[in-house]
């Protein structure tokens, strides 16, 4: 006898995920990050964080760090994926694997060695935002490689012969087609890189000798000390992702509807 599952019975794993591992904990920041060690209902986390010039300059670091490192890796993955993406070669994908390949080392590993080789160089200890922007772009390059070259990819090759036929150069067709329609994984990149780099702290501290503090090492210290601090800037991380999230996420859209247009 076949069973026969209805979408909502299909839907049900999603809901019991969804529940404990999404909203539950939410609800847990929440109530964490609006009370005080009484448990009573409290605005003083956030007083006292915002009326901080150390943890407000903190957010600004943190802010600064993940720009640095989007723009630094959107303008070294955009030409590698317009190239990979492009080429006519058939082992290219060997040469995306060879960006890859370092995703599957552990990310401890791979720190340590940034940290060897920096200070080899005599950087170690000296430019501390230097090797923590250095180490965030090395990690989190190949997370906007790889939805670039899709996007690249998908780019249909008679867009390019319509636009040859009617007289454009390759500025043109760069500029009129490749970027428009490159824009939804341009969105992808910026989300994946820019929100890590803002709160991994493994990275600035082990590459900035502990002396570079992003909002990530707060979240740790204050869950170690402090539940109700903690939450607080939780939450106000959660805020700053979620803004980053619906601006990308309208780029996408309208480039999207851009892209049907031409």
């Amino acid at each position: 006898m076949r069973l026969r599952f209805s979408r909502k019975m299909l839907g049900i794993p999603y809901a019991v995920f969804l529940l404990f591992f999404v909203i539950i904990p939410m609800l847990v920041i929440l109530f964490y990050a609006f009370t005080d060690k009484e448990m009573h209902l409290s605005f003083e986390n956030f007083i006292r964080f915002f009326s901080d010039p150390t943890k407000l300059s903190t957010i600004v670091y943190s802010l600064v760090i993940g720009l640095i490192t989007t723009v630094v890796c959107l303008v070294i993955a955009y030409p590698v994926a317009y190239i990979l993406a492009r080429s006519k070669m058939k082992k290219k994908f060997v040469i995306l694997l060879l960006f890859v390949t370092p995703m599957w080392i552990n990310f401890v590993l791979r720190v340590n060695a940034i940290r060897e080789l920096l200070n080899w160089m005599g950087l170690l200890g000296e430019a501390n935002y230097f090797n923590t922007i250095f180490g965030m772009v090395y990690d989190f390059l190949p997370f906007m490689i790889l939805p670039l070259y899709t996007t690249l990819l998908k780019i249909d090759e008679s867009l390019y012969e319509a636009s040859a036929d009617l007289g454009g150069n390759a500025f043109t067709a760069f500029t009129r087609i490749t970027l428009p329609l490159s824009m939804p994984g341009i969105a992808s990149g910026i989300t994946m890189v820019f929100l890590p780099s803002m709160t991994n702290y493994v990275v600035s501290d082990m590459l900035g000798n502990s002396k570079v503090t992003i909002i990530g090492k707060f979240i740790y210290e204050y869950f170690g000390t402090n539940w109700h601090m903690g939450s607080m800037v939780a939450l106000v991380l959660l805020i700053v992702v979620l803004l980053s999230t619906w601006l990308t996420g309208g780029l996408k859209e309208e480039n999207n509807a851009r892209g049907t247009t031409l």
